[in-house]
């Protein structure tokens, strides 16, 4: 008897944080920012209840059953999300968003590569974040749209 085909599967696992931010580009005067971001651009900022959805794809363990441990997944999230982003300005207190505009698209990218330290190589498959319920970034990790 032949053995069983692998069956792959992918894993979401929800976390929630709260984040305090400013949309304000150093490369754009303050003028130029308020015009683009308008009231996002407050000076004293404003904050979001993010929703992230972390998703794994694998091959589903014959012996476990499982695509990756469900503890070891919260353990890196909470590493990889909750430790830097809950209850943090993102501005002043993440030093990836010293030089990087806190966008939500941003911080999908601060967490995918973050998540892509400690995961098992290949597994991610994709980030989901939701700043709030009308305004959603999904990154899998594209790097670049090369030129045409």
């Amino acid at each position: 008897m032949a053995p069983p085909a692998a069956r792959l599967a992918r894993l979401s696992r929800t976390v929630s944080f709260s984040a305090c931010h400013r949309l304000h580009s150093k490369s754009l005067s303050d003028e130029e920012n308020l015009k683009l971001f308008g009231k996002c651009n407050s000076p004293n900022g404003h904050g979001h209840n993010y929703k992230v959805i972390v998703t794994v794809r694998g091959e589903i363990d014959p012996v476990s059953g499982m695509v990756i441990n469900l503890t070891d997944l919260k353990e890196y999230m909470q590493e990889a999300i909750m430790g830097p982003l809950d209850h943090k300005n993102l501005d002043k207190d993440v030093p990836y968003f010293a030089e990087v505009v806190s966008t939500t698209e941003n911080v999908a990218v601060f967490i995918w590569e973050n998540l892509k330290k400690l995961l098992p190589m290949g597994t991610l498959y994709k980030v989901k974040v939701y700043e709030t319920d009308q305004n959603i970034v999904v990154y899998k990790g594209e790097e670049t749209i090369s030129e045409k």
